[in-house]
């Protein structure tokens, strides 16, 4: 992974080793601010306090228990109030859980930092430090900011916190100085990182990044905020909570007024009222969107994808269509020597090590690089002369010795070097034809030649003429690892990849045939093909495409427009300023981390740290089991609310004493929120992608789980209907009838909690073991039924508990096999 220093932080950095000042610490306080990289909460009980007030539950209970404290009813009144103690607590609870979340992020990183400034080394908090600033770090300590090594002593440096890699990562000096004229992309092996660890060794860091513009404070803070934007899903749950809303204050207003015309009393129809509206609120809702998408920028962050708009979490598992560049992507991004082509006379080894001699000027070339990595290391030639390559010359020479036997090594353009050796009119059109065949399939060719030298000619002079042509070597750019595998998913999950590049179509061919991109062969057209194509065809033209190439930016723009006109979810890989235009546009706009400019990473919603394709189709799988994961919450809570608000509302209003008194409903939202917050987020993500049917309009459920949300809803209100009535009996005792109802429901939320999550997860467990064990605890222990307007359950009640339970079962199970049955007939 590579960061870019922009020009202003470049020119803020002071030359050398020398430590700053006072004065330069100050000043550059002011331009780039403190290195607070993580901004931690409050804690203690007022925070708590002023974050719980603004949950409605509170100002129910409160205000309920003010109406029967108001009529004389006491004992009611203060079981409301003692109510607010677990209600407080699992309130507590939710809370703490984002601050821990938050500390623990803040413990990867170092409070104390040991800064060599103008009068000497000094320790300060990490706080202090600026850009500029000279930091000694020793083994077992953290990195206090993000900068470049200095001194290093063989170290170590452990970057799992970042990585999520378990080696550990060697790093070496930057010996050169950022030149603050332009963006500079360095190397990671030259940084250090903040709350990354130095395993051995000691380094001295040169701070360029402090804060929140280090990449692990770009990484909390997208994981914590972000840009509050309202996308489709966003809007469908604010829509369904609105009508949510409608509903319940309708049923508690006819509510009230049945229970009064029934002659139950202006108490009972309030009481009726304010419990069915507390029941009916789906404040879950909104709640539970806002939890997952937290939880998803976090995980896709562990993938190495880091999420600057968290509203984009909810795309992500939609994809339908990814327009992916070649470079860096597909590719590794860097040259490699595919092909060696020696003349009749001389050995590939022999060619490799003309073309080391004639690279030894520039080894930090890439292409001199791919040479020395292939050739024999035995050999350390004296240098005699060298003459770099010029854009006029087109070469390069070196005159080299080996012992008491010199020579003179070259390499460079085809063209160039075949005209200053010894080949006839046909041997240089043989070889020249070579050339433009690996040229055509995506090859970069440089040929090499050599020629005797004495040690009694002037080295000053470059030798031009005479040589002997050694032969030709062609590079390319290596498909990434896993690459073929990673598309191979795309294409079984139905998720169409199009390669999108400037390059030669016979490059672009090529590689994409090598990947297995699309149809065997790949469907190559040309930029301004496509377009042509699509004013005559229109949209569907795009289905006979796999590569695009010679696109240009209003190409690639047009492309994912023309897409998203016929439903697609476009996701566009791009990292220069020329792929602006349509990583804005993207449904999903990824942009390369490594070698990305700024202008591409701040449009795009998403940043690859490692610009690696199979990173994509990781992420691709994580929202879907993201959106799976938030799918089973919603059906919970839907399951559970459907026949919690129907028989809150239907039995009064036949006539029936109220079922859930206020007390009853706060014992129920105890065990549905940390439900619906807590048991399924933690289903583990995949790294495979599987077939999911489309569905042209946005829907959060499909048609079956839709009725099998309804069906099971429905069935566990009749349970609670028949249950309640069967316990109320002749003699009408609603404190047993009312205890019946409550366990039914409670059993049937375990039970679907339960074949929902399949109890994977600490949490599952926990809280369906918790949610029976209050159920248990509660009812059958006299002093506390009482309390709560129940009465303890006899033999066969629980054995009737236990029926319903396992009636709840079959909706689930039978509309899962339905779904999966319908997933598998689609597929085909």
């Amino acid at each position: 992974m590579k960061r870019i220093i922009p020009p202003e932080v470049a020119r803020a950095l002071p030359r050398g080793t020398r430590g700053l000042s006072q004065a330069e610490v100050n000043a550059t306080r002011q331009r780039f601010g403190t290195n607070q990289i993580i901004e931690t909460p409050p804690s203690g009980l007022w925070p708590l306090i002023r974050n719980t007030v603004k949950d409605p539950m509170l100002w129910f209970l409160l205000g309920t228990s003010g109406i029967f404290w108001l009529v004389g009813e006491s004992t009611e009144a203060l079981v409301l109030l003692v109510s607010l103690i677990p209600f407080f607590g699992m309130d507590s609870y939710l809370h703490r859980r984002t601050q821990a979340s938050i500390e623990g992020l803040s413990g990867q990183l170092s409070a104390r930092a040991r800064v060599i400034r103008e009068d000497g080394t000094t320790s300060v908090d990490a706080t202090d430090l600026v850009p500029g600033d000279l930091v000694e770090v020793n083994a077992g300590e953290s990195f206090p900011a993000d900068g470049l090594l200095l001194v290093e002593d063989s170290i170590q440096v452990d970057e799992s916190a970042l990585t999520g890699e378990a080696y550990p990562v060697r790093k070496s000096i930057f010996a050169d100085e950022p030149a603050g004229v332009a963006e500079q992309a360095i190397d990671t092996c030259f940084w250090g990182y903040a709350g990354t660890r130095i395993l051995s060794g000691k380094a001295v860091l040169r701070v360029v990044f402090t804060g929140r513009e280090t990449l692990y404070g770009e990484i909390v803070r997208t994981a914590l905020g972000g840009k509050q934007e309202r996308p489709p899903l966003q809007r469908a749950v604010g829509r369904l909570v609105t009508w949510l809303l409608v509903v319940a204050i309708a049923f508690c207003g006819i509510l009230a007024t049945v229970r009064w015309y029934q002659g139950h009393g202006l108490l009972d129809a309030l009481i009726s009222a304010v419990t069915l509206a507390v029941a009916a609120l789906p404040e879950e809702f909104p709640v539970v969107l806002t939890f997952f998408l937290g939880v998803g920028v976090y995980r896709l962050a562990k993938r190495r994808a880091l999420v600057r708009r968290g509203v984009v979490v909810e795309n992500i598992g939609r994809i339908t269509t990814i327009c992916s560049d070649k470079t860096g992507t597909l590719t590794e991004g860097r040259l490699c020597l595919a092909h060696q082509y020696p003349s009749e006379d001389l050995s590939i080894d022999q060619l490799l090590t003309i073309a080391a001699d004639a690279s030894l000027s520039e080894e930090g070339d890439p292409l001199d690089r791919a040479i020395l990595e292939a050739a024999p290391t035995n050999r350390t030639p004296d240098v005699i002369a060298r003459f770099p390559f010029t854009e006029d010359r087109k070469r390069e020479v070196t005159i080299v010795r080996d012992g008491r036997i010199a020579h003179v090594a070259m390499k460079g353009a085809p063209e160039t070097v075949l005209s200053m050796c010894f080949l006839d009119g046909t041997q240089k059109k043989a070889w020249l034809r070579q050339v433009q065949d690996l040229a055509e399939n995506g090859h970069k060719v440089i040929a090499c030649a050599y020629k005797p030298w004495t040690l009694v000619e002037d080295s000053a002079n470059e030798p031009d003429r005479d040589f002997e042509f050694a032969g030709l070597l062609a590079f390319e750019d290596p498909a990434r690892e896993g690459v073929r595998h990673a598309l191979q998913q795309c294409r079984q999950a139905r998720i169409k990849v199009i390669m999108v590049t400037g390059d030669h179509p016979a490059t672009a061919g090529a590689l994409a045939a090598e990947v297995g991109l699309g149809e065997t062969p790949p469907r190559v057209v040309t930029g301004e093909e496509m377009e042509a194509r699509l004013s005559e065809e229109g949209s569907k033209y795009l289905d006979q495409v796999d590569v695009v190439a010679r696109a240009v930016p209003v190409h690639k723009h047009t492309l994912v427009r023309c897409l998203q006109s016929r439903g697609e979810i476009v996701a566009v890989t791009g990292d220069g300023v020329n792929d602006v235009p349509a990583l804005k546009v993207a449904d999903v706009g990824i942009a390369m981390g490594e070698r990305g400019t700024r202008s591409a990473r701040e449009v795009a919603s998403i940043i690859l740290m490692d610009d690696n394709f199979r990173t994509i189709v990781g992420a691709i799988a994580e929202g879907r089991q993201l959106f799976a994961n938030l799918q089973m919450s919603f059906q919970y809570l839907l399951m559970v609310h459907i026949p919690l608000v129907l028989t809150a509302a239907l039995i009064p209003l036949m006539g029936y004493p109220i079922l859930y008194l206020p007390i009853h409903v706060v014992w129920l939202e105890l065990i549905i929120h940390p439900t619906a917050l807590l048991v399924f987020q933690y289903h583990p993500g995949t790294d495979e992608l599987r077939y999911r049917p489309r569905q042209e309009k946005l829907s959060f459920f499909t048609p079956i789980q839709t009725l099998g949300i309804a069906f099971t809803g429905l069935l566990v209100t009749s349970l609670i209907y028949w249950s309640y009535v069967r316990s109320l009996g002749i003699g009408r005792d609603v404190d047993h009838a009312r205890a019946m109802a409550m366990v039914v429901l409670i059993v049937a939320s375990g039970v679907v909690t339960s074949l929902l999550s399949r109890l994977r997860g600490k949490a599952a467990i926990s809280v369906t073991v918790f949610s029976l064990i209050s159920a248990a605890v509660l009812i059958q222990i006299p002093g506390l039924s009482s309390l709560l307007n129940l009465k303890p359950l006899h033999y066969d009640d629980w054995l009737v508990a236990a029926g319903s339970g396992a009636l709840v079962c079959l909706p689930i199970l039978g509309f899962r096999f339905l779904e999966v049955a319908w997933a598998k007939s689609a597929g085909r």
